[in-house]
């Protein structure tokens, strides 16, 4: 019995990353921030009441849905020894150069002998375009529409959609603000990254960090 092998993108339902929109399959589109953490336990009483009666307020105020992901991945320290290693070469003094050697030696066998995780929290915003009720969109010519016409009006409707969505990013944006959340808004690359990171767990990469502040 033959096993019709498919290749893995087609179970993939992202169709593009365009200007730092995921533009699906079935042509809804997605944007994705990227959220602080917030140290919750070690707020006063009053400061964890009014996290939460923000963020109550803020869940009151979205008419639309959102989903909340977590990622946890091993934290690449090789970045961090390489620039210990630069430092060692420039240091002078015999005893900065031992104590300097001695601190990397600690650092590896720290994190070969425990596993440190590093958490991203992410906010994915979606926005479908409304039905239009079986009429179309475009009224073509008596000898119908040009290719050109098309695309215009795929652009055109992307970018209405673009629109409708940027508007529900900025309301999510507002109300984890002041819940003292801070908010970056991923761009292509950064969704580029996040995705490959995502369908290649096996590569051992730095996490995306907070490049951006709103």
């Amino acid at each position: 019995m033959a096993i019709d092998a498919k290749p893995t993108q087609s179970f993939v339902p992202i169709k593009e990353i365009r200007d730092g929109v995921i533009v699906l399959k079935d042509g809804s589109l997605r944007s994705i921030l990227l959220a602080s953490s917030l140290n919750f336990a070690l707020k006063s009483s009053e400061e964890q009441q009014s996290i939460i009666f923000q963020f109550q307020n803020f869940l009151n105020s979205i008419n639309f849905s959102i989903q909340i992901y977590t990622q946890s991945r091993r934290l690449d320290i090789r970045p961090y020894i390489a620039l210990l290693e630069e430092r060692l070469k420039d240091q002078v003094g015999d005893l900065m150069k031992m104590q300097t050697r001695e601190y990397i030696e600690f650092i590896k066998s720290f994190t070969e002998s425990t596993s440190i995780m590093t958490k991203s929290f992410f906010i994915v915003v979606s926005y479908s375009a409304p039905a239009l009720g079986g009429t179309t969109a475009i009224k073509k010519s008596f000898f119908g529409g040009s290719k050109g016409s098309k695309k215009d009006q795929e652009k055109t409707t992307f970018e209405e959609s673009r629109s409708q969505l940027q508007q529900r990013v900025e309301v999510v944006e507002q109300g984890l603000v002041r819940c003292g959340i801070r908010i970056a808004n991923l761009g292509t690359e950064e969704l580029i990254e996040l995705f490959y990171k995502t369908f290649n767990p096996g590569d051992v990469e730095k996490p995306i960090h907070l490049t951006q502040q709103k």
